[in-house]
Order: C-alpha cells, then sequence, then structure tokens
C-alpha cells in the first residue's frame, strides 16, 4: 500500500537531481565559454596594428 507512493517520491527526487546536475553542467560550460569569448577581443584589440585602410577608404 505504501510501496507505490514512496517508489514515485524516489524516483521524483533522482529525476530531479538529475536535472539540477545536467543544468549545473550546462551553466559551468555556457560561462566558460562567454568568459573565452569575452577574453578573445580584449586580447586582439592590444595587438591590433594601424596599418589598416586609410580614413576615407571606399571598397570596390
Amino acid at each position: 500500500m505504501v510501496l507505490w507512493p514512496a517508489v514515485t517520491l524516489l524516483g521524483f527526487l533522482v529525476l530531479t537531481a538529475l536535472v539540477i546536475g545536467l543544468g549545473t553542467s550546462s551553466t559551468a560550460r555556457y560561462e566558460r565559454e562567454q568568459r573565452a569569448a569575452q577574453a578573445v577581443p580584449a586580447r586582439a584589440a592590444t595587438t591590433r596594428t594601424a596599418t589598416g585602410e586609410p580614413v576615407g577608404a571606399r571598397a570596390a
């Protein structure tokens, strides 16, 4: 009589823990990628040289 509610509760808790674990790893990966994407332009801007096109140049 109490077996199925206990199994249901246990299954719910296991699935909730699984969702939390997957969300945590996904969020960590997303934040790592965002930090990497923000770091790359900052470094590229400091190493840029002034040998670009002259002011007022038009594309052909």
